[in-house]
């Protein structure tokens, strides 16, 4: 199994990478001077985040897909990570099965693999473990570990965030990595078939495709932007769109005086979350608690660089909404 994973671990290495591959550690440069690669920094800050990716990964073991929670896997770390304008460097996996099936182990990896170059990041190291005493036969469980470096007088914490600034949210590729408990639930009431194309839903695709979506990850769009200000600090909070919602998730990056005011009608929210809304008969305020109902991400900028922030996030490929605007409160977000 290792010597099947190398090809996939190997293609996210950068120069930074040094030593073999499946040493007992990977060793990462943080600093290096060559001309063509120089990065080197004057008062670095390590970031790290850990995730897995939740009860998603028994809808993957139900229906035998392995390599789409392997970017979930890596989103769901990375996206936390660059929230406080950090440039992620590598990242570490952990697998937990049954049996260990190298097919399947291959598929996993390679998906982490995916993530990783989606999010420009070296896979570094990880580790497999067999446990048949835990796992019943076909399920796993997974987690990971990223690593990020930002400039100390660069970090993004939210502390600068004022009245007027404005809101950009990103759009999500769907469901993401969160609340899964709920929609098995809501498949398992009404016997919904994970293997049938419903109308309300992407054309050409099955239930359980649209479901099994990778998450996005947002990492290389935004460490770009943040790098086209090398003075100027133009975006003061960024909020990574999880469980809980806007509502959970906003405020975790503003301070107590302030809300973020957030207009419903600012996007069109995905055909996934009504068709799971009206299949589970869930209300529209549980709905916008349990589920990213269309946002993933979200930047607040000063008002007079947010059009400039807009269109270069829209040219490295992300759909972006003006949701609001940061006014004065009690540190909530008010859905209008």
């Amino acid at each position: 199994m290792v010597a099947m994973i190398a090809r996939h671990v190997r293609r996210t290495y950068s120069r930074r990478v040094l030593g073999p591959f499946d040493g007992f550690a990977g060793c990462f440069r943080l600093d290096f001077s060559e001309k063509l690669f120089r990065r080197n920094y004057r008062d670095p800050v390590l970031v790290s985040c850990t995730d897995g990716v939740g009860t998603k990964v028994k809808l993957a073991a139900q229906m035998k897909v392995y390599d789409t929670v392997g970017q979930d896997l890596v989103a769901m770390s990375v996206n936390d990570l660059i929230v406080q304008g950090a440039e992620p460097l590598f990242f570490l996996d952990y697998l937990a099965v049954n049996k260990l099936e190298p097919q399947v182990a291959v598929a996993m990896v390679k998906g982490v693999s995916d993530g990783c170059l989606l999010a420009g990041c070296a896979l570094l190291g990880g580790e497999t473990a067999e446990m048949p005493d835990v796992y019943a036969p076909g399920e796993f469980d997974m987690a990971g570990f990223a690593v990020g470096v930002c400039e100390y007088k660069r970090l993004i914490t939210g502390s600068r965030a004022d009245v007027g600034d404005v809101i950009l949210g990103l759009a999500s590729s769907g469901v993401h990595s969160n609340g899964y408990s709920l929609v098995r639930a809501i498949v398992k009431r009404r016997k919904l078939d994970l293997d049938r194309c419903y109308p309300q839903l992407v054309a050409d695709q099955t239930l359980g495709q649209v479901l099994l979506t990778p998450t996005r990850i947002y990492a290389q769009a935004i460490v770009s932007a943040l790098r086209c200000y090398k003075v100027k600090q133009v975006v003061t909070s960024m909020s990574h769109i999880t469980g809980s919602g806007l509502e959970g998730n906003v405020p975790r990056t503003l301070g107590s005086h302030l809300n973020a005011r957030i207009s419903r009608a600012a996007w069109q929210v995905p055909a996934v979350f009504r068709f799971l809304q009206e299949q589970g008969g869930v209300s529209e305020e549980e709905m916008f608690r349990v589920f990213n109902m269309g946002i993933g991400y979200v930047v607040v900028v000063r008002p007079h660089f947010a059009e400039t922030v807009r269109e270069h996030l829209q040219r490295a490929g992300e759909q972006v909404y003006v949701l609001g605007k940061i006014v004065r409160g009690t540190g909530r977000v008010v859905l209008a």
